[in-house]
């Protein structure tokens, strides 16, 4: 298939097929969990900010001095800022007894998979960016997950060899990867933590035994994903009646508070060998999968050093490939770089349609070069080259457009460095899914920068029964359609957008930021960096400021408080944009600033930033 008949994405991807311009809004927004007009958010004006009190974490409460709560709080002694409220409490209380930024990281993520079950989870993978101030290193621990040794390039066609349409091939076991995540968090334990595992485990043990509240987002997407759960799930998330747990009620998971109560005794060997692992694989191989217990016994992750792009006078470090989120977003921002965005207003026509172009010169060479780079030679250097992106922008014109987007035409890649000027996309057609993304810094300087994702909102809607976790579908994140550098493999890891992101300055961290959302991560990324850095804007205020997403093939999604001006000026200019706004992102990011840090909340979701000090409190910035 051509490229000009393409319409691509990311391992978060989507595709329609109703004839007109680009992917339309209500097919994306569907698979994404967001609904429109939910909250409406221009520049630092921020609906529902405030504290959001936790009564389900023992020995933490935002009324203790030394905790401060909020979308944007200052602090001293430690800072996190997740989407829950409650994992953020557990987090802040193991800075306060003492535990560093990994130890705080690990606690959060094993609580986010009981309250969060809906984006996260051990049944899933992630990417974990590390500063360990006493090294003063970057690293990163790679729980990606892998397609089983059974896996074909073919699993995702029907008989005839086309696709199988998306809303199918989402349940079904092959599209299931071997999980990460707990190889993930023991190993950064193991490397860099100062805690007992038993010590961070606990609270998540103590949550899904004893119960928590289910807020609006968790009960939404419970009723939202009730069709594709299997008989284990309807059981976790339904009431006494058999349906589905609203906004209020307390719950438990008792099977997941054993499995957790598994892994505090034995470590990750509890998840990957034995009866876990049994029933893990024979779930997948009983909605069609192959999976082994072998392929989860071969498990294990990798130590990588990040991708590193220089912008104006810092640096960015953040996870390389698989995921080409950091990549990506060093390429867009580069790019405008080149371009001199800082001569133009923050909602500027021009700033606006400079942040489209690159974004769809950067999204071009993603969907064909870019793959897992122990399967595929991606030539990242040169993609990353001041001298190729500096030409890129060079085609990058204000009142023009690279394409004619309106007769459905897509951005053509370049020709980096390194490559050999053969075309390897391939046809993808995968939706957005969501993730959860959390950020840590404490008070020695040690940071984390973690994203995690079990894929769509409720993953595969499998939960492994007796087990009470859900499992990701991961693997829809490669190209359904062999021929790509992101076809299926066995033991491949799919292409990510992931973009769990650390910003230095001489070395030592200075921002850190990341969020869910599929492919557009990418976009929320880049642009909270951008609003931070060139426009000067706050933390909280660079998350909420308008932004916009689109890629080599798309119109403009765009959240409320883009200018209506904007969009008819660059209508005419050539701009194709979505008839209604959206919701884009739900970034979390802590500022370094000398000796204070501050902590932003995204507030389109229930995030929360939580402060400590050790003998003063912080203070609430929203």
């Amino acid at each position: 298939m051509t490229r000009d008949h393409r319409e691509q994405a990311d391992g978060n991807h989507a595709h329609d097929t109703s004839g007109s311009s680009g992917i339309r809004r209500r097919a994306f927004l569907s698979r994404t969990g967001v609904a429109a007009g939910a909250l409406a958010i221009g520049g630092s004006t921020v609906a529902g900010a405030g504290v959001q009190e936790v009564t389900d974490v023992p020995g933490f409460s935002c009324e203790q001095p030394q905790f401060a709560c909020g979308q944007q709080v200052t602090a001293g002694d430690g800072m996190v800022s997740s989407v829950d409220p409650i994992a953020s409490g557990v987090a802040a209380t193991v800075l306060r007894e003492g535990g560093n930024a990994v130890d705080a990281a690990v606690a959060l993520q094993y609580v986010l998979t009981v309250t969060q079950p809906h984006g996260s989870g051990i049944g899933g993978g992630g990417f974990m960016v590390i500063y360990d101030a006493d090294e003063d290193d970057v690293s990163v621990v790679n729980s990606r997950e892998r397609a089983p040794q059974g896996a074909t390039a073919d699993m995702f066609l029907d008989d005839d060899g086309d696709p199988i349409p998306f809303d199918e091939r989402i349940r079904l076991g092959q599209a299931v990867g071997v999980p990460g995540t707990v190889m993930g968090l023991e190993t950064s334990r193991e490397r860099h933590g100062s805690c007992s595992r038993q010590r961070l485990i606990e609270p998540a043990i103590k949550l899904a035994r004893d119960g928590f509240t289910v807020d609006a987002i968790l009960a939404r997407e419970i009723e939202e994903n009730w069709w594709k759960f299997n008989d284990a799930a309807k059981a976790v998330f339904s009431d006494e009646n058999g349906e589905p747990l609203e906004e209020g009620a307390t719950t438990t998971n008792p099977d997941l508070a054993e499995t957790l109560e598994a892994i505090e005794r034995d470590g990750a060997d509890a998840f990957y060998e034995g009866s876990i692992a049994e029933d893990l694989a024979a779930t997948v191989r009983d909605a069609g999968g192959s999976m082994t217990v072998d392929d989860l016994a071969d498990y294990d992750v990798t130590i990588d050093d990040p991708v590193r792009k220089e912008w104006y006078d810092v640096e960015i470090v953040g996870q390389p490939l698989p995921s080409s989120g950091p990549s990506v977003v060093s390429m867009i921002l580069r790019t405008l770089e080149f371009l001199e965005i800082e001569r133009y207003d923050l909602r500027s026509p021009e700033a606006f349609h400079l942040i489209a172009e690159t974004t769809r010169l950067a999204w071009a060479d993603r969907n064909e070069y870019m793959g897992d780079p122990e399967f595929v030679d991606v030539p990242i250097e040169g993609l990353l080259d001041d001298d190729y992106l500096r030409s890129r922008a060079e085609r990058v014109c204000t009142e023009s457009t690279l394409a004619d987007y309106g007769a459905d035409e897509c951005v053509e890649p370049g020709v980096p460095p390194g490559a050999d000027g053969a075309a390897t996309g391939a046809f993808v057609d995968q939706i957005p899914g969501s993730t959860a993304h959390f950020s840590v810094v404490d008070g020695d300087g040690n940071a984390v920068s973690y994203t995690s994702t079990i894929e769509q909102f409720m993953g595969s809607g499998m939960m492994v029964p007796g087990r009470g976790f859900m499992l990701n579908n991961e693997l829809t994140d490669f190209d359904a359609e062999p021929g790509g550098p992101n076809q299926v493999k066995p033991w491949k890891r799919p292409l990510s957008s992931m973009s769990p992101t650390v910003i230095m300055r001489d070395g030592v961290p200075e921002f850190t930021v990341g969020s869910p959302g599929g492919w557009t991560i990418i976009t929320s990324v880049a642009q909270t960096l951008l609003h931070h850095y060139v426009y000067g804007l706050d933390p909280l205020e660079s998350i909420t400021e308008p932004t916009i997403f689109t890629n080599d093939c798309m119109d403009v999604l765009w959240d409320e408080g883009v200018p209506q001006s904007v969009r008819e000026t660059t209508a005419e200019w050539g701009q194709v944009w979505d008839d209604e706004p959206t919701e884009l992102g739900n970034v979390q990011a802590i500022q370094v600033d000398g000796d204070r840090l501050i902590g932003a909340a995204d507030p389109n979701r229930d995030g929360q930033a939580v402060g400590f000090d050790r003998n003063t409190g912080g203070g609430r910035d929203d």
